[in-house]
C-alpha cells in the first residue's frame, strides 16, 4: 500500500523472553494462515508474521503459559487486518477532514486518530498505517494475562507493553541508507513512550523533506509514525541540488499524488545543513508542546539535534 508514513527500521533489542513450552518453535517452516498470511519463528523465540506489506517481528516476555497464549491470540486475529485495511483505502488515502466518515476497521480508526490528533500540513491515515498495525497487536499480546513486557516492530515502527519493571533498548540510525544504529534509547515502563517510528527520505516510504532520519517517540507507535513524517518534511531548506519528482510518477497508488517528493539530496554546506534541521525542530516543538511526542532525534549528513527524552526514557549520546 502506498503510504507517507515512517518505514525506516529501526532495531530494538527485544530483552529475555522465557518461550519454553510455546507451541511453535524457531527452525520449524513457515506456517500458512488465514487469508495468505503467513507465521514462522526467529531465533529467541520472536514470532514473524507476514501478509502482503505487512511484516511483524514480535517478542513476548512472561511465563511460557503467557507468552504461548499471547502468541496464539495474536495469530488468530493477525490475517484479518490487511482485508479490512485494503476495503477501506478510497477513505485512508484521502487527506483527513472532519468531514469524512469514521473508518470501520479496528487498525483504519486508529490511523485517523493519530492523524487528527498530529493535524498540520498534508497528511492521510496512511502516514499512521504501519504504527496503527504494530499498535493493534501490541494492545492483542498486553490483554493476555501474564505478558510482562512486549514489542511489535511493523518495519521499524515500534510499538510497545512494558509491565512494572520492564525496559527495552531501541536503536537510533542517522540515516535509512543502511540503517545501522550509533545510538540508543533505553524505555523503562515508567516512561510514557510506547511507540517508537523513523522517517527520512530514503527510507520506504516518500518524503517533502531532506532529513536523513527522524527517530520519534511518543505514546503510541500510531502518533510517533505520523510525527515522524511530519518532522521529516519539515526537514528542508530551497536548494538547486536538491531534486524531486512527482510522487504518482514513483508510485501511481501513492497517496502524495503529484505532489513533489524528494529523491536526491546533495553534499550541504554546515549553514544549509543547520537551516534544514532547525526548521524540523519547530515543528517538532510544536508537537511536542500539543503533547504529540515525547522526543525526537533529527539527522541530516552527519549532524544531530536531539529534542528531549522524559521521562525514563534515556538516550546514549550521538556521534557528532
Amino acid at each position: 500500500m502506498g503510504n507517507t508514513g515512517s518505514r525506516g527500521r529501526c532495531p530494538l533489542d527485544k530483552g529475555a523472553a522465557d518461550t519454553a513450552g510455546v507451541a511453535m518453535r524457531a527452525g520449524r517452516q513457515v506456517t500458512s494462515l488465514a487469508h495468505g498470511a503467513t507465521a514462522s519463528w526467529l531465533d529467541g523465540g520472536r514470532l514473524f508474521l507476514q501478509h502482503g506489506p505487512i511484516n511483524l517481528i514480535v517478542g513476548v516476555g512472561g511465563a511460557a503459559p503467557a507468552v504461548g497464549g499471547a502468541y496464539r491470540a495474536l495469530i488468530g486475529v493477525f490475517p484479518h487486518w490487511l482485508g479490512a485495511l485494503v476495503d477501506e483505502l478510497p477513505r485512508l488515502r484521502r487527506a483527513e477532514s472532519p468531514d469524512l466518515a469514521p473508518p470501520a476497521g479496528p487498525v483504519a480508526r486508529r490511523m485517523v486518530a493519530a492523524v487528527r490528533a498530529c493535524a498540520g500540513g498534508f497528511v492521510t491515515p496512511m502516514a499512521a498505517v504501519a504504527g496503527s498495525v504494530a499498535d493493534e497487536a501490541a494492545a492483542v499480546l498486553a490483554a493476555q494475562p501474564g505478558v510482562e513486557h512486549a514489542y511489535v516492530n511493523n518495519g521499524g515502527d515500534i510499538a510497545l507493553h512494558l509491565g512494572p519493571g520492564a525496559r527495552l533498548s531501541v536503536g537510533v540510525v542517522p540515516t535509512l541508507r543502511d540503517a545501522i544504529p550509533r545510538a540508543r534509547i533505553e524505555i523503562a515502563s515508567d516512561s510514557a513512550v510506547r511507540g517508537v517510528a523513523t522517517s527520512g527520505w530514503q527510507g520506504r516510504s516518500h518524503s517533502f523533506g531532506i532529513a536523513d532520519a527522524v527517530t520519534v517517540l511518543a505514546r503510541r507507535a500510531a502518533l510517533a509514525d505520523v510525527a515522524a513524517t511530519l518532522v521529516a518534511n519539515a526537514v528542508d531548506i530551497d536548494h538547486p541540488g536538491i531534486r524531486r519528482e512527482s510522487a504518482r510518477t514513483l508510485n501511481e497508488d501513492s497517496d502524495l499524488g503529484d505532489r513533489p517528493v524528494t529523491v536526491a539530496v546533495p553534499a550541504l554546506d554546515p549553514e544549509a545543513i543547520d537551516a534544514a534541521l532547525d526548521a524540523g525542530m519547530r515543528a517538532a516543538r510544536t508537537l511536542r508542546r500539543r503533547g504529540v511526542i515525547e522526543g525526537v532525534a533529527l539527522t541530516l549528513q552527519g549532524r544531530w539535534r536531539v529534542l528531549g527524552t522524559p521521562g525514563s526514557a534515556t538516550a546514549a549520546a550521538p556521534p557528532r
